[in-house]
């Protein structure tokens, strides 16, 4: 298998049948430059537009519709020593009358100290002069060609993948998406040194960075939304508005997963579901919500 190199020369604000970047086989390795959200790249040069310009897309060889495509995040490094967020809450996260009380938001930035693993702000208020996160980056948007020739804005997200900034899409972590196109067309971008739940403040710490992944089509390996694998669990992802939609497409992708897979038939699985699922509300900002659905590795048959 081959590992390649690829640092973008064009990048895209949409998932779409866009002409490949690079072409590569099932099981090859790439690593891949991205830009932040407003396409500043580790230089701190703007080569994109705003909302979240995308590397790729990837042309991955034997894809075709009906497979999967399985993406191992093999490694997330910063390349850049700032980040930037929104200095107050969306105001779609509050009661509405707390929304009066919230002025209105303003980009800050953030220092990202990679050898000791904390992130700060530049200008912190008093009260939060001596105080830091820790660096833990995560991928917040990436995916595949939808079908129907749609062109679908990386501002949201879908049963392609897309935005869908979930907190859990770090290295180590495996994740597939239904393939719709030949050669399924693979994007990533929108790298977050750190992120809440919810992406409650409009933004992760936003930054460019070096993401090493890992591509392997899964031959007739037919899904319906996006689906993940850690050391410890499985999850399904559903992304729509409003939120209970999104919780249904993850749930249901579960079933039918647990169904497919793992020797269960739905009463079964039902059993499972019913005392072992675990839901993260992964973003409440973006146009489509995200849910996941997780269930232990430990409580499977």
């Amino acid at each position: 298998m081959t590992t390649h190199r690829f640092t973008p020369s064009t990048l895209h604000n949409t998932l779409g049948s866009h002409a490949p970047a690079l072409a590569i086989a099932s099981g090859d390795t790439v690593i891949a430059a991205t830009a932040d959200a407003h396409g500043v790249d580790f230089r701190g040069e703007k080569i994109g537009d705003r909302p979240n310009p995308m590397t790729g897309p990837f042309f991955i060889e034997g894809a075709e519709p009906g497979d999967a495509l399985l993406i191992a995040i093999r490694d997330i490094r910063m390349t850049r020593a700032t980040g930037w967020t929104f200095d107050v809450l969306s105001p779609n996260v509050v009661d509405p009358n707390a929304v009066l009380r919230l002025r209105e938001r303003r980009r800050v930035e953030w220092l990202i100290d990679a050898a000791a693993g904390r992130v700060r702000l530049a200008e912190p208020p008093p009260a939060l002069a001596n105080w830091s996160v820790a660096v833990e980056p995560m991928i917040g948007c990436f995916g595949v060609a939808p079908d129907l020739c749609q062109a679908i804005s990386t501002a949201t997200s879908g049963r392609h993948g897309g935005n869908m900034d979930y907190r859990g899409f770090k290295a180590g972590v495996e994740v597939m998406f239904p393939v719709s196109v030949p050669g399924a067309l693979f994007f990533l971008g929108d790298v977050h040194a750190q992120q809440c739940d919810g992406e409650i403040v409009g933004t992760g710490i936003e930054t460019a960075a070096e993401v090493t992944f890992t591509a392997r089509v899964l031959k007739g390996q037919k899904i319906g939304w996006p689906r993940g694998l850690n050391e410890t669990e499985i999850f399904t992802i559903g992304n729509a508005r409003p939120l209970d939609q999104a919780l249904q497409h993850a749930t249901t992708e579960m079933l039918d997963w647990l169904v497919a897979d793992y020797g269960l038939d739905e009463v079964a699985a039902s059993h499972v579901m019913g005392q072992c699922v675990r839901y993260d509300v992964a973003n409440v900002f973006n146009p489509a919500y995200s849910v996941v659905c997780r269930v232990a590795r430990a409580a499977l048959p």
